[in-house]
């Protein structure tokens, strides 16, 4: 996996723990690109702490079965599987802000959580050492079948797409593409995230996209009856 100017092929290649950021229905693939806006001091000083080491970050959801708003708590429980991220660009806002865009490495399982007197949270991981060697294969996906649900939902919600980009894309990045740009909630987000294979992951996406889709023309029905 190149990532940036860094590449990660081996276990020895990433850390044994990361920094973790608690993002609600937020989803970073491997391959994969998230914008962010960090403005609280906690995160701000794990961005610190990051651009002056090897510049990762991990990012997780907040537990489903976190009850409450998770931002108002400063030790949230966590779901068990994230994803690395690498910072791959950064500015200052002047205001006190980060923008930042962190691009996906690989999906990782937390162990326990250690202190290390931070604001921001740190735990020991267990990295998808085959999210690294990229060995799905890519002609597993049903592709024909995925771009015709991607097709409705975007009649669906009258949007556009540049078609031209999507018949380039390869099958992963569309699957992941597809997967992170997604405006489904935290469940399914984590469901995408977790999903053992490319495969599992565009048979997934699909099923999820064909409820979203049968959900919003029953709706439709009932406001015209």
């Amino acid at each position: 996996m190149h990532v940036g100017n860094a590449r990660y092929v081996k276990r020895e290649d990433l850390p044994g723990t990361v920094p973790v950021f608690p993002l609600t229905g937020a989803l970073l693939l491997p391959g994969g690109q998230l914008p962010l806006n960090i403005f609280e001091p906690r995160y701000l000083a794990m961005f610190d702490a990051a651009l002056a080491s090897d510049r990762l970050v991990g990012i997780v959801q907040p537990s489903l079965l976190e009850t409450g708003d998770p931002a108002e708590s400063p030790r949230p429980a966590l779901s068990s599987v994230g994803c690395i991220g690498r910072i791959t660009s950064f500015a200052e806002t002047g205001d006190g802000r980060y923008i930042t865009s962190i691009s996906g490495v690989c999906r990782f399982r937390l162990l326990e959580e250690v202190g290390e007197g931070h604001p921001y949270r740190t735990f020991k991981i267990a990295p998808f050492m085959t999210d690294l060697s990229a060995e799905d294969d890519e002609s597993t996906v049903d592709r024909g079948e995925l771009l015709r649900v991607f097709r409705a939902y975007l009649n669906a919600n009258k949007l556009e797409a540049d078609w031209e980009s999507v018949e380039r894309a390869g099958n992963r990045t569309l699957v992941n593409s597809l997967s992170m740009m997604s405006p489904f909630g935290p469940a399914e987000k984590q469901a995408l995230l977790e999903a053992p294979d490319l495969k599992t992951r565009a048979e997934t996406l699909i099923a999820i996209t064909e409820i979203f889709l049968a959900r919003e023309l029953s709706d439709t029905d009932t406001i015209l009856q």
